[in-house]
C-alpha cells in the first residue's frame, strides 16, 4: 500500500500541499479530484520521487521514497507513471519503445524484453502497431503506447496524471477502457483527472484536493453522491454547468 502522512511541498515561497494524509490501498483505484492548482498532480510527482517534499513522509510498501538510502531506480519499477503528454523516443518503433526500459533498466535480455514487449502491446490493443513509429499512431494510440511502456516494467501501482486532457474527445474512451480493463485486473491505481463520468463509473474511492489540502475522501457515493465539504459541492456544481 501506499501511506501518506503530513506530506508538505513548496516551490519557493508558494505551499503547494499543506500536510497530505491519504492511503492508497493494494488493488484500488483512487481517483485525485480537483480545481487546477490544488495540488492533485504535485502529490502524484512526489509519490514517485520525481518532486522532493519538505514535510512528512510517503512509503510504498513500506519503504521510505525520500529516504536518501532509498534506491529510487528499484523504488520506481513499483510505480509506473503516465503523463498527459506521451513522451514517446520518436526514432523508435511502439515494440522498441516499450523493450527499452525492460532492457536497459531491468536487465532483460534483448530476447525477453521484446517478448515482454509484445506482449503488453497486445494487452492493450496495438498488437498491429508494433513496427510502427509514434508519430504513425493516433493520440489515443500513443497514450496506450505509453501505458504498455509503464506496464512493461511489471509495477505494483500505476500512477495517472490527466492521462487524457491533451486527447480529442473522440479518443479519451479507448484510453479509459484500457485502465477500467487494469483495474479488472487488479492494479492498484491513482488517477488525477477531471473526468466526473470515469471517477463515479470506475473508482473505488474518491478524493477531493483544495488549495494543497485533502477537503474530503470517501466512497463514490459519498463524496460524489453527497459531498460533505463545500469546495467539492462548488466543483461539482460548475462541473455539471
Amino acid at each position: 500500500m501506499i501511506e501518506i502522512r503530513g506530506v508538505r511541498k513548496q516551490f519557493g515561497n508558494i505551499e503547494i500541499l499543506k500536510g497530505i494524509d491519504l492511503d492508497v490501498n493494494k488493488g484500488e483505484l483512487l481517483c485525485l479530484l480537483g480545481a487546477s492548482g490544488s495540488g492533485k498532480s504535485t502529490l502524484l510527482q512526489c509519490i514517485n520521487a520525481l518532486e522532493p517534499i519538505q514535510g512528512g513522509h510517503i512509503k510504498v510498501d513500506g519503504i521510505d521514497v525520500h529516504d536518501r538510502k532509498t534506491d529510487l531506480n528499484k523504488l520506481r519499477q513499483k510505480l509506473g507513471i503516465v503523463f498527459q503528454q506521451f513522451n514517446a523516443f520518436p526514432h523508435l518503433t511502439a515494440l522498441e519503445n516499450v523493450a527499452l526500459a525492460p532492457r536497459l533498466v531491468g536487465g532483460k535480455s534483448r530476447r525477453e524484453a521484446r517478448e515482454l514487449a509484445v506482449k503488453h502491446l497486445e494487452h492493450v490493443g496495438l498488437a498491429g502497431k508494433a513496427d510502427l513509429l509514434p508519430s504513425r499512431l493516433s493520440g489515443g494510440q500513443q497514450q496506450r503506447l505509453a501505458i504498455a511502456r509503464a506496464l512493461a516494467m511489471q509495477p505494483t501501482y500505476m500512477l495517472f496524471d490527466e492521462v487524457t486532457s491533451a486527447l480529442d474527445p473522440e479518443l479519451v474512451g479507448e484510453v479509459l477502457d484500457t485502465m477500467r480493463m487494469l483495474r479488472k485486473e487488479g492494479m492498484t491505481m491513482v488517477v488525477v483527472t477531471h473526468d466526473i463520468a470515469f471517477a463515479r463509473n470506475s473508482s473505488d474511492r474518491v478524493a477531493f484536493l483544495h488549495a494543497g489540502t485533502v477537503a474530503e475522501i470517501g466512497t463514490v457515493g459519498q463524496v460524489l453522491g453527497q459531498p460533505s465539504s463545500e469546495h467539492t459541492k462548488k466543483f461539482l456544481r460548475r462541473e455539471h454547468q
